[in-house]
């Protein structure tokens, strides 16, 4: 008569049920012979383990575990690997321990991104405000965010889910076709594949020499791989690069006289308010400094033409978990670059400050 399951016990498929014991010599197993591609033996497990349990008790339960169809004897010798069974427990595990991380990143992410935003809105007021000129501020780039880890998983024929954690616990997630049935083992090779070469490489880069170089080395399933990372890099590409930017205060261009009286102040104004502008400027002041970004653009420093005649001053401003933006004020060349400074400055503390609470 089958045993009832307890709390303990992990349900794998009808009535069959697994218990933590067993389960932690499966995995071993799976993990072992995905490291070394051998077949695993008792002894190895019981080192791997550091377990008080004797090489015969794991015997016995790797016996029960090919009774119940998860791992095979592929030969003579006392080693086993990972059936079809076994591999489609391991990857349900995976994908459930990968699952519940996504969600508390996604619902952490959502609290954060909502209280980020709302407090940028008010920044961005309150520097136009301090300092009667234009004021913008650059929220945090998905594409100077490194990656963190990606994870797979078979949805139907030729289909695969990815899923991305990128710094700042930004999530991504999309469904990219092969053109071949992936199984589940070819999944944890392409998911391991992955990780080997993006982790730790910025979003900007996925398309770099590096990455290239690390994808033209492998000698399986190369094609694949390429699909899937030309796949991550046109996810990331969906959301223009100056979506992310707020203004306010571009009636304060009215207040002096040198736009008035040169007619570009129109022209000035529309540059401002539409972004594409000053995504550029963005794009500059983080190539020009790694650090604080602190910035000053006089004239046609800034390569706008729409703000040859305006002074801009800009710094990169940290908000946690790898997330970076960028502070912009821009006026004329009279400027009060003193108070504009201290304004950013001060500015900048109180991000800080707001983002610890």
């Amino acid at each position: 008569m089958p045993r009832k399951s307890t709390k303990k016990d992990i349900v794998v498929a009808g009535n069959e049920a697994l218990d933590d014991r067993k389960k932690e010599i499966l995995l071993t197993i799976i993990k072992l012979y995905l490291e070394t591609g051998e077949p695993v033996g008792s002894r190895t497990i019981s080192k791997k383990l550091g377990m008080t349990l004797s090489s015969a008790t794991i015997r016995n339960e790797m016996s029960d575990l090919e009774e119940e169809g998860y791992i095979v004897k592929p030969h003579t010798s006392a080693g086993r690997i990972p059936s079809d069974k076994g591999y489609r427990l391991y990857v349900n595990n995976l994908i459930k321990e990968k699952d519940d991380e996504i969600k508390s990143i996604k619902t952490e992410m959502n609290a954060r991104v909502d209280k980020l935003e709302d407090m940028l809105k008010v920044v961005v007021k309150t520097i136009a405000a301090n300092t009667n000129y234009a004021a913008m501020i650059a929220g945090p780039s998905v594409n100077n965010s490194k990656i963190k880890y990606v994870q797979l998983s078979n949805l139907e024929k030729y289909k695969v889910l990815v899923v991305l954690v990128a710094e700042g616990n930004v999530v991504k997630t999309s469904i990219v076709e092969l053109d071949k049935v992936i199984d589940a083992k070819e999944i944890l090779d392409l998911s391991m594949t992955l990780n080997n070469i993006l982790s730790g490489v910025r979003v900007s880069d996925i398309r770099g020499d590096k990455v290239t170089k690390e994808v033209e080395k492998l000698k399986k399933n190369k094609k694949e791989i390429k699909v899937i990372i030309d796949h991550i890099e046109d996810v990331f590409e969906e959301k223009s690069d100056f979506d992310n930017i707020l203004t306010y205060g571009s009636n304060n261009f009215f207040k002096y006289k040198e736009f008035a009286e040169s007619g570009n102040v129109g022209s000035l104004v529309e540059a401002f308010e539409q972004k594409k502008e000053l995504a550029k400027i963005v794009d500059k002041a983080n190539a020009d400094s790694e650090e604080t970004g602190l910035r000053v653009y006089i004239g046609e420093e800034s390569s706008v033409n729409a703000m040859k005649d305006c002074s801009i001053v800009t710094a990169n401003c940290d908000f946690g978990n790898g997330m970076r933006g960028t502070i912009g004020v821009v006026g004329p060349k009279r400027m009060d670059y003193e108070k504009v400074l201290k304004t950013i400055k001060n500015t900048m503390q109180n991000i800080s400050k707001e983002l610890e609470d």
